[in-house]
């Protein structure tokens, strides 16, 4: 190798070196500034923006999109639109509520996006979520019908004026959880260990139990999930059954009243998937 590429190869060494070096200490002396007051500096914003396009794309580039049009279709979206999104997005008219207004990023109108991004994009983007961003995963609240429903709806977002979003608001019945959760959402499930701890993420449970596979807050107010396939009861009071672990994680309240597990309401499809995970975390020996 001649001695110019070496000199080359060395210095880019030595400035990759640099630039970890600085980055161990920036960020052990807290230098960047994590709080929600204070936005990313504009490369980051555009690095991350970037980034984020390119994955949506890639990720959503095999959805195929059903009949937007079909009727009632973007009825039922404006419905769940009312219930779940204009709270942070805003509508025609509409300001966010004033927590949205703390988020940074902020969550943008979706009028733009209604009007720019393919549908499977905007279908993935709310199926599936955004990490860090405050945008939640949907696909454990809404079955995919219920998610085309939304994209229906924020198809005819860039013609609506405010006097017709209003318009169109009253005279549509509200959405219920009871309508939200009637169906669980089975499409593009993968293996039944990875389902769970998804599906364990995505209910809450990471944030006040130890669950061997997750990744999670280190603080935990509920006791360690390890190896609970080897206790002998749940909670103190169940037989440690799967039948009996999915009941518990359905309805918490009815099997022991006043216990601190709130009711998640838990699909059956996703009681099922962390019962099989929970069932298979033995003690280590």
């Amino acid at each position: 190798m001649s001695r110019c590429k070496l000199v080359l190869l060395g210095s880019l060494a030595a400035l990759a070196v640099t630039a970890a070096a600085v980055g161990v200490v920036a960020i052990r002396n807290g230098w960047y500034d994590v709080s929600a007051t204070h936005s990313h500096t504009a490369p980051i914003y555009r690095v991350v923006g970037y980034a984020l396009d390119r994955s949506v794309s890639a990720r959503a580039a095999a959805i195929e999109i059903p009949d937007l049009a079909e009727p009632g279709r973007a009825k039922r979206g404006l419905q769940i639109y009312e219930a779940h999104c204009v709270q942070c997005h805003g509508a025609p008219g509409v300001a966010p509520q004033p927590f949205a207004m703390g988020l940074n990023p902020a969550p943008p109108p979706l009028v733009a996006s209604a009007r720019e991004r393919p549908a499977n994009e905007i279908f993935w983007m709310i199926r599936e979520g955004i990490k860090m961003t405050g945008m939640p995963a949907w696909r454990y609240r809404l079955s995919d019908e219920r998610i085309w429903d939304v994209v229906a709806f924020m198809r005819t977002l860039p013609d609506l004026s405010p006097m017709a979003y209003q318009s169109t608001v009253n005279q549509t019945p509200e959405w219920t959880l009871a309508d939200a959760t009637s169906a669980s959402n089975t499409a593009g499930r993968t293996a039944e260990d990875e389902a769970g701890v998804r599906a364990m993420q995505q209910y809450l449970c990471l944030t006040c139990h130890i669950v061997p596979g997750g990744t999670g807050p280190r603080l935990h107010v509920g006791p360690s999930l390890e190896g609970m396939a080897d206790r002998a009861y749940i909670a103190g009071t169940l037989p440690n059954t799967l039948p009996n672990m999915q009941r518990w994680l359905r309805e918490p309240e009815k099997i022991k009243p006043g216990t601190a597990m709130p009711n998640l309401h838990v699909t059956d499809q996703d009681a099922h998937d962390m019962a099989e995970y929970l069932m298979s975390l033995k003690s280590a020996d």
